[in-house]
């Protein structure tokens, strides 16, 4: 059965909710002897949430492609570095291998190997589209899919960082919050599906926190400037670089990772945690949902009224109380 669009707006929204590190709830280890996947957990956000379940309790298998990060992280306590680019079929098979050799099962998959691409959509080059999606999208898909039968075994829980571009789209950053967009729907198409089995599906959705995505996505952007020195968007572009360049001013990513604790840990988990470091991107976030809402609702012959619509939030509201 479909779910009727004005429903998945409004639960969409009502589901929304800003997490930070009070989310870590009651609990505060994990159960004993539990093994997680994190992809890209060589730095930013994926190191932080590798180092914060390792702290907590879980044995954590930490993803990286670069040898030298997969000894860095094997010498951390309670984590073993494994080789693995999402976007590698070999490397995922190793993977699954690996953890199943090991004998401690699988509890959870945390996908959070991300990349990101600027540039105008009407000027980006289709490789690197093809590029973002392979890892932002399918890289999620193929890792889950190698996993599910580990996750179905345990009843586990799969937790998809997204971001708050999943909710919002803008100038320059579209091939992005597209991929975000992707992974929302995954995540959702997902949950329904493998709920029948026990295993519960999470997204977590940051706003802006220190990562290595900013330095990353300079060089992609100073390339799409050089192919096109005479383009319209040169000056947002530009402005882009700088605005990159300040990823080392943002906060460090501690509440995100509580967030994926929390979806790991708590008996009935969210199925959205946005977590932002101040009160606007959240709010901004919120009014973008608000907003769809509305269109969506707006200039068809079974509009609701504003009644209907206070009564339907509030019962959204009352389902995940």
């Amino acid at each position: 059965m479909s779910i009727p669009i004005w429903r998945r707006c409004v639960v969409a929204l009502a589901c929304l909710v800003v997490a930070g590190p009070a989310h870590l709830g009651a609990q505060t280890t994990a159960p004993a002897s539990q093994a997680v996947l994190v992809t890209g957990a060589s730095s930013g956000i994926g190191r932080k949430i590798a180092e914060t379940l390792a702290a907590r309790g879980y044995f954590v298998y930490a993803g990286a492609r670069k040898p030298e990060d997969v000894a860095a992280l094997s010498a951390i306590p309670n984590m073993q570095g494994i080789t693995l680019d999402v976007t590698v079929a070999a490397d995922i098979a190793a993977a699954v291998a690996t953890i199943s050799r090991a004998g401690r099962g699988l509890f959870g998959v945390v996908n959070n190997a991300g990349v990101a691409a600027v540039a105008p959509l009407i000027e980006m080059d289709e490789r690197e589209m093809t590029s973002l999606f392979d890892v932002n999208v399918f890289g999620p898909y193929r890792v889950t899919k190698a996993f599910a039968p580990m996750l179905i075994a345990s009843k586990g829980r799969m937790v998809q960082i997204s971001s708050i571009s999943g909710i919002l789209s803008g100038p320059l950053l579209g091939a992005y919050s597209m991929s975000k967009h992707a992974v929302e729907a995954y995540a959702d198409a997902l949950g329904a599906e493998l709920g029948r089995f026990g295993v519960k599906v999470s997204l977590v959705e940051p706003g802006n926190y220190r990562s290595e995505i900013g330095r990353t996505t300079i060089k992609q952007i100073e390339a799409a400037i050089a192919r096109a020195p005479d383009s319209p968007y040169r000056t947002q572009m530009n402005g882009m670089v700088t605005a990159m360049r300040g990823y080392d001013a943002y906060p460090e990513p501690t509440a995100v990772a509580a967030a994926v604790f929390s979806a790991l840990s708590e008996p009935v988990p969210q199925a959205r945690y946005m977590v932002v470091p101040e009160a606007r991107q959240g709010e901004i976030t919120i009014r973008k949902a608000i907003e769809e809402l509305v269109q969506l609702n707006q200039g068809h012959p079974f509009s609701y009224d504003r009644d209907k619509l206070i009564k339907m939030l509030d019962e959204a509201l009352a389902r995940i109380k």
